[in-house]
């Protein structure tokens, strides 16, 4: 028998102890076949593993180590992305200003569990299309199913969370915002399907290659939420709002126009600097209760979001005549659940009932219409309603009882955020993980040179205020 030296050993010892703590963690024994590579790799050497190291010819050699070194880092950042922590760019103003657009993030994969990936060969560092390629960066097989591993702990009230979209599981690839169920509400499903001029081909996507978001978590599982005039309740009592909460509003001014500089001290970015042109909107002036000058002119009105301690700003400036909170109208009518009836909008939803693993509810159209996407969609059942009986997976069912726990997320930027009001509950399975620190962070509205790094965020901690 082959005697191996004693720093074959050791080096086997290391990996081997490692990689049992890795099987450990992972909870299967399965793993445990990984011994026997590691085995040959340390030890017994049979599978000549570095024989190209031998080559004779140099430029061989060279891009055979450049092939190395590109496979041994992309595997490492493949499994630093499961497992550790990944990073992720804030791409819309859903939670500002809590979090900015142009915030880079590093999303802590540990604080809430890394998950074991549905879709485990995938190619690393992009979401689910490569780039310039345009196609699938994931193999549909094999798939496996959700599980999740020990982490530092779980999913708190008020946590900004990155998770993925949970209206994502099938997508419109021409056209997905909006998404693909309310597509379905305003074209109706064939037309989809039909015109892929239009939609393109329509995909089911899998848990982990569903696009990610972040959002902060309002509700918990086993709470009731409601939104009453803006504010949150849970189970009947106010929720404590965000610092930095936004809504929208409507300034009016004298006469003057908002300068360069009232919009920094308000900061509110470019993209946010919307006018309404009075004259030409008299009838929406008339609704709104603003009425005409002393010319017969309408002053102009800015639709802007302002924080708490803005609108207290705003108010003190010398030109603006009034300013109120946009009125709930200008919200839109396409809101969870998408085709059912509630009478619920964006500043006034609810009461409705967060889904908890283990609780069990009646089957009613209502709770159907509330719960069918947790049913179908997340939990994987096969559910029909025939002669007023709901049949589940083919049989009668008068209850059903939740296998995972949902949660509630909601943008701080409560007026332009397309959140749990729009798409519903969150199942526990799509929670990716938790942001925990900002690595930089960039002004789209200024150059490099004049403030548009943001250096006074760079590597600070992300906190829930």
């Amino acid at each position: 028998m082959k005697k191996f030296s004693k720093k074959q050993w050791i080096k086997f010892s290391i990996a081997a102890i490692l990689y049992l703590l890795f099987t450990l963690w992972m909870q299967n024994a399965w793993l445990l076949l990984g011994l026997i590579v590691l085995v040959d790799i340390f030890l017994t050497q049979y599978i000549p593993w570095g024989a190209w190291k031998r080559t004779k010819n140099p430029q061989v050699r060279n891009v055979l180590e450049w092939v190395d070194d590109i496979l041994f880092a992309l595997i490492a950042v493949y499994f630093i992305n499961i497992f550790i922590f990944q990073n992720y760019q804030i791409p819309s103003s859903s939670l500002e200003k809590s979090l900015l657009v142009g915030d880079y993030l590093f999303v802590s994969k540990l604080s809430y569990g890394p998950r074991v990936p549905n879709t485990p060969i995938a190619f690393p560092l992009v979401q689910n299309t490569l780039p310039f390629f345009n196609c699938k960066s994931y193999l549909d097989w094999p798939e496996w199913d959700y599980k999740r591993v020990k982490g530092f702990g779980h999913v708190k009230r008020n946590d900004i969370v990155v998770f993925n979209f949970p209206a994502g599981d099938t997508i419109a690839m021409k056209v997905q915002n909006p998404d693909y169920y309310s597509l379905v509400k305003d074209y109706g499903r064939e037309a989809i399907l039909l015109d892929k001029a239009t939609f393109g081909d329509v995909i089911y996507r899998p848990v982990d290659k569903r696009e990610n978001y972040v959002k902060r978590c309002i509700g918990m599982p086993g709470d009731t939420l409601e939104v009453r005039n803006n504010q949150v309740y849970i189970d009947g009592v106010a929720a404590k709002n965000p610092e930095k909460m936004q809504l929208k509003y409507l300034l009016e001014t004298n006469g003057s126009m908002l300068s360069e500089e009232q919009f920094r001290l308000l900061d509110i970015s470019k993209a946010d600097r919307a006018m309404i042109d009075g004259n030409n909107n008299t009838s929406l002036m008339a609704f709104l209760g603003i009425k005409p000058n002393e010319n017969g002119q309408y002053n102009p009105v800015y639709h802007i979001p302002l924080t708490k301690k803005a609108l207290e700003t705003a108010k003190k400036l010398p030109i603006v005549k009034s300013v109120f909170v946009e009125p709930d109208t200008f919200g839109g009518d396409t809101y969870y659940p998408v085709g059912y009836e509630t009478g619920w909008s964006r500043d006034n939803y609810g009461p409705i009932w967060i889904p908890k693993k283990g609780a069990t509810i009646p089957l009613t159209e209502r709770n159907l219409a509330l719960y069918k996407r947790c049913i179908v969609n997340y939990e994987h059942n096969n559910l029909e309603v025939k002669d007023g009986k709901v049949y589940i997976n083919g049989k009668p069912e008068t209850s059903y009882t939740f296998k995972y726990d949902y949660y509630w997320m909601m943008g701080d930027n409560r007026h332009n955020s397309a959140d749990s009001r729009s798409w519903g509950f969150v199942p526990e399975d799509h929670i990716v993980g938790k942001p925990i620190m900002i690595w930089l962070s960039l002004d789209k509205d200024r150059s490099l040179f004049d403030g548009g790094i943001r250096w006074n965020r760079m590597f600070r901690w992300v906190h829930p205020d």
